[in-house]
């Protein structure tokens, strides 16, 4: 038996199994992760995070959604291991972590050794239509008409390490999420997809949205599409530069700062630790590959 320690935890209901890997010897495969993530046959969660051991910063995050897929960025992702690491790794409370958008700078508040919340410097939105990437002819994807079916709004694109598409509507609740989110996701426009925000502006300081993840579909709550959303409303005019951004699982808080980098400050919450045995998934996902290819 090939057995593993996991931490399940979430933030704001956006879910996250995490393991060590801090001598970089694991090999937990696409469709490993797909069926450790999977609800039903799994532990079930959003996504995986493993935990290594950095060069540049304190620790690395190599974030992997629950379809397989590698993320550059996650900033609920990033608050649970920040909080993982002060229970089981080291007690500091100020982090550097490296992932692939580049190295994040993490505070944590704590009280009696209990993790309060996190703070996250999420770093410099990119609104570059390249930097996205969208494919367009337009340097930036700002208050662009979208048309899918029925459905007409204005998106702007952001980038947070990871591409978003935020569409404003007049009423989050019966936006239709499940339908619109992955024809948006798919569109030709977006070569390695996007995460979509439906964005309803409640007040100057304050915003409902709703988020559906590339790879994952819609979640309780968005880090990256949090900062998205602020950043989205305010190049269009609608929306301050810091506000409280209400998710289905809870609020977190947003400061596009006059330096220009990005502020996310929310909570983290471990739900369970155990043990599981990779052989298993292993041999689960050689067979279901196997099927396919049959």
């Amino acid at each position: 038996m090939n057995s593993i320690n996991f931490t399940k935890s979430h933030g704001l209901g956006n879910d996250f199994i995490i393991v060590e890997d801090l001598k970089n010897a694991l090999d937990i495969t696409a469709p490993m992760i797909r069926l450790i993530c999977d609800r039903h046959f799994g532990v079930g969660a959003d996504g995986l995070i493993l935990v290594k051991n950095s060069t540049v910063a304190d620790y690395k995050m190599d974030f992997r959604n629950a379809d397989g897929s590698a993320s550059l960025m996650c900033g609920n992702g990033i608050r649970v291991l920040a909080k993982y690491i002060f229970d089981n790794l080291s007690k500091t409370t100020l982090l550097r972590i490296e992932t692939g958008a580049g190295i994040k700078d993490v505070e944590l508040a704590v009280e009696d050794s209990t993790v309060l919340n996190i703070q996250v410097d999420m770093g410099k939105p990119g609104l570059a239509s390249e930097d996205i990437p969208v494919i367009t002819d337009k340097d930036r994807f700002i208050s662009f008409p979208l048309e899918i079916e029925e459905f007409r709004a204005e998106a702007t694109c952001v980038s947070m390490g990871n591409p978003h598409c935020v569409i404003f509507v007049n009423d989050v609740v019966t936006a239709k999420v499940g339908r619109l989110g992955p024809l948006i996701e798919a569109l030709d426009i977006f070569p390695d997809k996007t995460n979509v925000e439906f964005v309803q502006v409640v007040a100057d300081d304050h915003l409902r949205v709703r988020v559906w993840e590339r790879g994952v579909g819609e979640t309780l709550a968005c880090g990256t599409g949090a900062c998205a959303a602020v950043v989205a409303a305010n190049i269009s005019g609608v929306a301050a530069r810091t506000a409280r951004v209400g998710l289905p699982g809870g609020d977190l808080f947003v400061d596009w700062r006059a330096d220009n980098h990005v502020s996310l400050v929310g909570s983290a919450t471990e739900v369970f630790t155990g043990k599981t045995d990779l052989d298993y998934w292993r041999d689960q996902g050689e067979g279901i590959e196997h099927s396919k290819e049959n």
